[in-house]
């Protein structure tokens, strides 16, 4: 258990999470910051805080408009943006689209931390992604091992999720990575994935698998279609709450971040999706895959697709 964990975001991914903070118990203290009137922040911590008895928790919980809720937090999960919603005509935004404002937003989630837990460990899930936590590292300039994005947990997640539902078995089974941005270009790994130990193929046609890997790639647009409003926020919850708990109880956990590479797969200063181990000391250290030769190449892709929007972070920033 931590002293402090803050959440910055009262959206529906920021609700999902302070009140899975409580009833897990992973801090003394959760906090909830969010700058939206009129105290959209005090209000849903109020809401967990009358429910705690029922749980019997005494984690204490706060709200606020203001930064300052925020101070001497151990660790930091920011959620803080503008999600994709769905067009009048039916269209989604890009999540390059978004950059404009969720990089304003992120320079005040920076201020914001710098000011009241600059030593916090942090954990990002705002998209675009990968050019959001680069913006964070921009402004804070943190050791490598305390930001970290949240993506490839969620989608391994959902990978595993549409793969046990075809070979009809459990989500136990499957074991699965999904590598690169968070984006069109993300990598589902086939050669890593196994059912119970054995090839995925022994279960799942190599069409089933194609298919299976472009819905991956689109899942979350496929959920904001269906939501109409806003996009997906359990799941993401989920995933951001997986990797707080791996570093909360040092568990050495291997799971798919968005970390900075310093050299690992032959790329320098951008944010790629990655396993690493997670662990007290956070992102711990990168593990470097072996990649067939298809996936060496579409990896290759990926990360080029994130250079263009580190590009564009820095352009847009200057």
């Amino acid at each position: 258990m931590l002293s402090k964990i803050a959440v910055i975001g009262g959206g529906n991914i920021g609700g999902v999470l302070i009140q899975e903070l409580v009833r897990r118990r992973l801090a003394r203290t959760v906090a909830l910051v969010d700058v939206k009137g009129p105290e959209l922040a005090k209000g849903k911590c109020l809401d967990i805080a009358e429910g705690s008895p029922v749980i019997s928790s005494d984690i204490k919980v706060e709200g606020s408009k203001e930064y300052d809720v925020i101070e001497g937090a151990d660790m930091v999960i920011n959620t803080a943006g503008v999600p994709r919603t769905t067009r009048p005509d039916g269209t989604l935004p890009t999540r390059e689209e978004l950059l404009a404002t969720n990089l304003k937003i992120t320079d005040a989630v920076s201020a914001g931390i710098q000011k009241f837990c600059k030593d916090a460990m942090v954990i990002s899930i705002a998209n675009p992604l990968d050019a959001i936590v680069y913006r964070l590292y921009q402004n804070l300039q943190p050791s490598r091992a305390r930001l970290i994005g949240m993506a490839g947990v969620l989608d391994s997640a959902r990978y595993r999720y549409f793969i046990a539902q075809e070979a009809g078995i459990s989500v136990e089974n499957v074991e699965a990575m999904v590598l690169g941005g968070h984006g069109d270009n993300m990598l589902p790994i086939r050669s890593a994935c196994r059912i119970a130990g054995m090839p995925v193929e022994k279960f799942v046609s190599p069409e089933k698998l194609d298919a299976i890997e472009a819905r991956t790639r689109k899942a979350g647009g496929e959920v904001v279609k269906l939501l109409g409003v806003g996009s997906a926020f359990v799941s993401p919850a989920w995933s951001a709450l997986e990797m707080a708990e791996a570093i909360i109880f040092d568990k050495k956990k291997i799971m798919a971040v968005s970390a900075l590479l310093e050299g690992e797969y032959g790329v320098n200063g951008l944010f790629i999706g990655v396993p690493a181990i997670l662990g007290a000391g956070g992102m711990e250290k990168v593990i470097e895959m072996d990649l067939t030769d298809s996936e060496k190449e579409a990896f290759k892709k990926s990360v080029e697709s994130v250079q263009k929007t580190k590009d564009e972070v820095i352009a847009m920033t200057k």
